[in-house]
This record gives C-alpha cells, structure tokens and sequence, in this order.
C-alpha cells in the first residue's frame, strides 16, 4: 500500500510564508504586526482573510472552519486595559479567544512590500513602470519597497476616463476630488489609505493625480493651488482588493511548500455609506 505523508502546518509555517511575501521589518514602527492571538505552534488546515477585524469576521471564520484570521487591520493597535465582551472595540478579540482562532496582523508591512496593497492598486489600474512613492531602501522578492507607487499609462487618457477606469476596477462608494483635472493623464501615483500627507511628494515626483483616501481639508486647498488633481477613493476601496491579491500570494508559497491549507478571502463592505435623498 502507498504510504501518504501529511505535512502538519503550524501557524509558524504561515509566520514564515508572511516574512517572505512582507517582513516584518518594513512595518512602519508605531503599527502593530505579526501574530497578535494564538500560539505559534498552532495548527492550520484553514485560514481567512480581511481587510477589517469585526465580530461578523470571527462567525464567519467558525463557518469556514478556519483556525488562523489575518487582517489587514491589526485586531490589536492600541493598548488594552481589558478584554470585555460588551465593549465594541474588544469585542472581536474575545470572540476570537473564545473561539480558539489564531489572529496575525499584516498592515503597514503589507502596504510597502513588493506585490502588497500599493502594487494590487497599481497593476489594477495598468500601470507600468512602477516605482514606490517613498522608498524605504529596502527589498522585497528583488524588489524595491516603500509605501506608495507611481507609474506610468502606457497612453494618455483623459480625465474622465481615467474616472471611469478607476470606478471600474475599486467600485468606490463614492469618489471625492480636489485641485484641478488635467488635460491628460499620464502619471499616476497612489497610496491606498490614509495617505494625503504624501501628497507634496507625488507633486514632486511629476505626478498628474494622486489616488488615495481620507483626503484631509488643508490639503485639498492645497492642491487647489498647488495645481495636483487629487482623488480620494475611500480607505476601504484602495485597500480591498489587495485581500485577493495577498490570498494569490500565500496559494502559491503554500503549494510549493506542499502544505494543504486552504485560503479564502471574507467578504466585506465598506463601513460608510452615502445616504440616499435630498440633501438639507
């Protein structure tokens, strides 16, 4: 009779994979990454993952018969004084506790490395020659790491219909703009997130817009006369499809490796919404 070997797969496995594809050390130092819950010597068949920790994650987790949840989000960003099942922001961590769910947070790590958040959002919207907006001088697969991207399209396009390839491929809820939209667009940075604070650098770098979210109010008047077209997608919408990308990611290390582990992505909505009707 053949004799099958099975590979037990152990949460420091998929520690291992996770260095390879974004190492811990290009987090930035105030985030929170790595394995959060659990033990290392835990064991995986099955893992999740998500842009956000929500309770509705950790359901879906048990439904899925998954042992391991890696967020995008760490599910630990702030020191903890309690672990309470009746308090919104330590609610998820005690469901995964109770439920014996490892938890591992892959944030600004993710963000920076080659083929993470920034490059996700990149290749979506075809461009070519990329660069990261803000080098960290470090390397990741042979490839230069940093947070943010800018490329190239391969043909200028109008304003609007860079518009509607980027509707296209985020489904934003909505998308905000600010400063003024250019004849053409050639050049094109990004930074999924919070990164309107990186928005001179793009300007600098010759960029025609700059993709990213939760746009604040003095740079938008900023770039009104600055001149850089500025859009603000959403924080959900410029991250989520990363999740996909990292799941191709981790398929890939896993079978080379022969572990069987399955991987799956949760489907989840954007937190905010635009409400429907007349405005006041």
């Amino acid at each position: 009779m053949p004799l099958f070997l099975f590979i037990v797969v152990k949460v420091q496995n998929i520690l291992d994979i996770l260095q390879e594809i974004a190492p811990l050390d290009l987090a930035q130092s105030w985030d929170n990454v790595g394995l959060l819950v659990g033990s290392p010597d835990g064991r995986v068949t099955s893992i999740l993952l998500a842009l956000d920790p929500t309770t509705a994650l950790i359901a879906e987790a048990k439904r899925c018969n998954a042992e391991l949840v890696i967020t995008h989000h760490p599910a630990i960003f702030h020191p903890l004084k309690s672990l309470r099942s009746d308090r919104p922001s330590e609610k998820f961590l005690h469901a995964a506790v109770q439920a014996g769910i490892h938890l591992i947070g892959c944030h600004t790590n993710l963000d920076a490395a080659y083929g993470g958040v920034n490059d996700v959002l990149a290749q979506l919207l075809n461009l070519k020659e990329t660069a990261p907006l803000l080098p960290d001088g470090g390397e990741c697969s042979g490839k230069k790491t940093g947070l943010g991207r800018i490329g190239m399209l391969t043909e200028p396009v109008s304003a609007e219909s860079f518009l509607e390839q980027l509707s296209t491929v985020l489904s934003p809820p909505w998308l905000l703009e600010a400063g003024s939209r250019p004849e053409k667009v050639r050049k094109v940075a990004v930074c999924g997130g919070s990164c309107s604070d990186v928005s001179e650098t793009a300007l600098a770098a010759g960029a025609d817009v700059f993709i990213t979210a939760e746009i604040k109010h003095d740079v938008a008047r900023w770039a009104e006369e600055a001149g850089l077209w500025l859009i603000d997608g959403g924080h959900f919408a410029t991250e989520y499809p990363a999740m996909e990308g990292l799941r191709q990611l981790l398929v890939e290390r896993l079978k080379a490796s022969d572990m069987g582990v399955q991987v799956q992505c949760a489907r989840q909505k954007p937190p905010l919404r635009l409400v429907a009707g007349k405005s006041c």
